[in-house]
C-alpha cells in the first residue's frame, strides 16, 4: 500500500481500477477504508479510480492521533496529493461524510461531485447520555462495539458483521475516543456554503439519521444539494446494501 507522510503520521491508502476518474471513498468513526470493500467490488472498475484511505490509528496507518476534523481534513489532502488526484469524485459516510463535506467546501476546486452516506452534520452531533457513554466507552471492547452495530443497521449479516468487528477491533481505545470526540463536537466554522460540488445526500432506515434531519442538517446548507433514499439498510449501505449503494453512486456521479 502506497505511504505518505503527514503531521507525525503515516498515512496508508489503497487504490483500486483504471477508470479515467478517481473516486475517493472516505471513512469514519470506529472502521478503516475496508469498510468499502464490499462497495469496490460492487462498483465498475474501468470507470473509475478508486482512492481509499485509511485515517491515522485505523486500518495500516500509524502515528499521531487526530483530534479535530480539520486535521482529518489535512489528511485527506495529503493522500489525495500523494495519489495525484486533483479533482475526484468523493463519497463519505457517516464521520467520513464529515470529512467530506469539509474537505469540498475549503477545496471547492477539487472535488466535482460529492455523495454523501448517512453522514454525521458537518456541524458534529450530540448524543443523549446513554448512547454517549456506549460509544466513548467502546475501544477494544467487542460486545460494546456489537452492540452499536446492531443498533446502527438493519440489514447487517453476521458474515459482514463480524468482519466490521475485526476491522474496529484494531483501533486504539485512545483512537477511538479522539475520534469520538472530533465528530461529536463537529465543525462550526466553515461555511458549507463554499461547496461548489454537485452533492447527493443520501438517507436510509438508519434509526440515528432519520430524513428530516439529514434534510434540514445536511442537505439545506450545501448549495444545491439533492437528497435521495435507499431503502432496507441502515447506516452502513455500503456494507448492508453494497450492491444498490454501488449502483446509486455510478448513477450519480455518471451524470
Amino acid at each position: 500500500m502506497p505511504v505518505v507522510k503527514n503531521n507525525g503520521c503515516e498515512l496508508s491508502y489503497r487504490v483500486f481500477g483504471n477508470g479515467s476518474r478517481d473516486l475517493v471513498l472516505v471513512h469514519g468513526w470506529m472502521v478503516s477504508g475496508a469498510v468499502y470493500d464490499d462497495l469496490i467490488q460492487a462498483l465498475d472498475s474501468s470507470k473509475y479510480r478508486v482512492i481509499v484511505p485509511d485515517f491515522c490509528g485505523t486500518g495500516g496507518t500509524k502515528g499521531s492521533l487526530r483530534e479535530s476534523l480539520a486535521e482529518y481534513v489535512d489528511d485527506l489532502r495529503a493522500v489525495l496529493e500523494d495519489a495525484g488526484a486533483t479533482s475526484v469524485a468523493m463519497a463519505g459516510n457517516s464521520m467520513g461524510g464529515q470529512i467530506a463535506q469539509l474537505f469540498a467546501a475549503t477545496y471547492p476546486e477539487r472535488v466535482e461531485s460529492l455523495a454523501l452516506l448517512c453522514t454525521v452534520p458537518a456541524s458534529g452531533m450530540q448524543l443523549p447520555a446513554d448512547a454517549h457513554e456506549l460509544f466513548i466507552n467502546s475501544g477494544q471492547n467487542r460486545d460494546l462495539q456489537g452492540t452499536i452495530l446492531n443498533l446502527a443497521c438493519t440489514n447487517l449479516s453476521e458474515a459482514s458483521r463480524e468482519r466490521m468487528l475485526d476491522d474496529a477491533g484494531v483501533i486504539s481505545a485512545d483512537c477511538i475516543q479522539k475520534a469520538y470526540l472530533a465528530w461529536t463536537g463537529g465543525d462550526s466554522t466553515t461555511d458549507l456554503g463554499a461547496i461548489t460540488a454537485r452533492t447527493l445526500v443520501v438517507g436510509t432506515d438508519d434509526p440515528f439519521l432519520p430524513h428530516d434531519f439529514l434534510k434540514a442538517a445536511v442537505a439545506e446548507p450545501i448549495p444545491g444539494a439533492e437528497f435521495a433514499y435507499l431503502p432496507g439498510c441502515g447506516h452502513y449501505p455500503q456494507v448492508e446494501a453494497a450492491a444498490e449503494t454501488a449502483r446509486l453512486l455510478e448513477e450519480f456521479f455518471g451524470a
